[in-house]
């Protein structure tokens, strides 16, 4: 059987990804990550996956004909409700511009990518600018249908300690040097919805694996929101 090519950019320690192994197809995944440290930890934890340390913007322009599914995490930041609510105006955080790498991501697999694609972030502290979809504490867009029907009991990611998110993600970083390893924890999406997601992508009966040479289908984008405590 043909492996179903994922491209799962901005790939942190591999949340998202974790269960996508339990799937009854083949998979053959590429993770991008740019910080070297955290992409070893990804390639630990999944050895048979191809890691490249690299910027996933610039590699999702370069290579998104390759690949069947792509999954993007842009960083949340700059984006964050939370940041904006706690940080900007009550602990005097620099406000900054909103990164719009993520509606650039988003605007361009909807528009070149012949395959199926998912883009998720954070709830954030301004109006949307393309609608999304809410599932758990994240916005999903997407050019396939998302259920929200699934249950995971409610991440409380602002108290959660290393222990308690190493238990939960279901991973152990106690051997890596690195620090803030609460923050990488706390940027994983949970791996049941990560499968999830994949899950509704599989669904959709038209979706083939892709040749490199398919031509772009402009889908309707879906789209919903989510709150996150990126901070």
């Amino acid at each position: 059987m043909t492996k179903l090519k994922i491209l799962n950019l901005y790939a942190g320690i591999g949340g998202n990804r974790k269960l996508w192994d339990t799937l009854e197809i083949p998979i053959e995944v590429t993770a991008i990550e740019n910080n070297e440290k955290i992409a070893k930890i990804y390639q630990d934890f999944f050895p048979n996956d191809k890691v490249i340390v690299a910027d996933a913007h610039q590699y999702l322009l370069e290579h998104f004909k390759e690949f069947d599914f792509i999954w993007s995490s842009p960083p949340c930041i700059t984006h964050s409700s939370f940041r904006f609510n706690i940080g900007v105006r009550f602990r005097g955080t620099k406000p900054q511009y909103p990164d719009l790498k993520l509606y650039e991501e988003i605007i361009f697999l909807d528009n070149f990518f012949g395959g199926k694609w998912v883009v998720e972030n954070v709830k954030p502290f301004y109006k949307s600018l393309i609608p999304a979809i809410e599932i758990q504490r994240h916005l999903f867009w997407s050019n396939f249908p998302l259920s929200q029907n699934i249950f995971i009991k409610r991440e409380i990611i602002r108290k959660s300690q290393i222990p308690d998110l190493q238990e939960k993600f279901g991973f152990d970083l106690s051997k890596y040097e690195i620090s803030n390893k609460r923050q990488i924890l706390r940027n994983c999406v949970n791996p049941e919805l990560g499968l999830h997601i994949l899950k509704m992508a599989l669904k959709e009966p038209q979706l083939t694996l892709v040749s490199k040479n398919h031509s772009p289908q402009n889908k309707n984008t879906q789209h919903h929101s989510l709150p996150s405590e990126c901070f």
